[in-house]
């Protein structure tokens, strides 16, 4: 077994402070979404996947990959927005045994709701704190980090709109 790799004094405090900042960033994010809207962030993360997709609706197995989620988590969540009316499930004409998750008229009103306190959140949380620069410097580390841990494309694709625009 070869020797391990400790971290150094700087890498330590990298791993650290990386660590804090999403812990801080996300769990920021999570209440808002909690007290302001009642949803967890991943129940969110679902509604604006199928928002964003053709015709509103993905299978089921292409959403808990995109949304980096177990089969049976997602199958969870989609039941409990299928109660709020937010999603629906509806057989996949292609395959049998598959299930489309479709975002309903009234989940599209209800992520259109949520969506400006969300997006306000996540100003005051990340972009606000950030100058031109560092926004950039992030994203490439981001996206680094993203290509070395994933084992297929994640959302949002590599075909990014935004990558023309920096």
């Amino acid at each position: 077994m070869p020797d391990t790799r400790w971290l150094n004094e700087e890498e330590q405090r990298t791993w650290r402070s990386y660590l804090t900042s999403c812990r801080l960033l996300f769990d920021r994010i999570e209440r808002q979404l909690q007290q302001d809207a009642g949803l967890p962030h991943a129940y969110y993360e679902i509604l604006v996947r199928l928002s964003e997709a053709p015709g509103r609706s993905m299978r089921m197995s292409q959403l808990a990959t995109s949304a980096m989620s177990s089969r049976s988590r997602l199958s969870h969540a989609v039941a409990r927005l299928e109660e709020s009316g937010w999603v629906r499930r509806r057989p996949c004409a292609d395959d049998r045994r598959g299930a489309l998750a479709e975002l309903t008229d009234e989940g599209l009103a209800r992520l259109k709701a949520v969506a400006p306190g969300h997006v306000e959140a996540v100003r005051e949380a990340m972009f606000d704190a950030l100058s031109p620069e560092q926004m950039r410097a992030l994203r490439d580390i981001s996206d680094t980090l993203v290509a070395n841990l994933a084992d297929a494309p994640v959302w949002p694709a590599s075909e990014d709109k935004y990558d023309d625009q920096a």
